[in-house]
């Protein structure tokens, strides 16, 4: 059986943070995958589906709404652990290429006010699994607490 790579990952030491899964090449190009890790796996308790659900839409929306990043932006999707997203860009790129664009969706979420995107059952199997205050509260303590202070502890997977 193939070993999957993520799962290749030390859990046991991996802090909060946006690092770099893998690049894949597609078609003509490179596709960069991020892990944004918001909760430490295994310690912190992890989010809920309607936190996780709430996020995934506000993030989507501002991605692919963005008027730089929007056309490279592939996929935006949470992890099934429940413990952050993983965020696909076209092109061959390392954290600190992403961190602004990724701070401005924090930043976006936290202070989102109004009704969600795509929050309706024309538009999502789910629509009402959704928690708008407490994703607010989550974006605002990751955006705080570490997108502002990005280093290599939070930025480079462990060996």
């Amino acid at each position: 059986m193939k070993k999957i790579e993520s799962f290749q990952v030390n859990h046991l030491v991996l802090k909060r943070g946006l690092y770099l899964s893998r690049r894949d090449g597609v078609s003509n190009g490179t596709v960069s995958t991020f892990d944004i890790r918001m909760k430490a796996p295994n310690v912190e308790k992890v989010m809920s589906t309607a936190v996780m659900h709430t996020l995934e839409h506000l993030g989507a929306t501002y991605l692919r709404s963005h008027p730089v990043w929007g056309e490279k932006t592939v996929y935006f999707g949470p992890m099934g652990c429940r413990t952050g997203f993983y965020v696909l860009f076209e092109g061959v790129l390392e954290p600190m290429d992403v961190a602004e664009v990724i701070r401005g969706l924090f930043a976006f979420a936290a202070e989102f006010e109004g009704d969600i995107p795509g929050a309706d059952p024309k538009e999502c199997g789910n629509y009402s699994d959704m928690d708008l205050e407490s994703a607010k509260a989550e974006a605002s303590v990751f955006l705080n607490e570490v997108l502002l202070s990005l280093n290599e502890e939070n930025t480079k997977y462990a060996e």
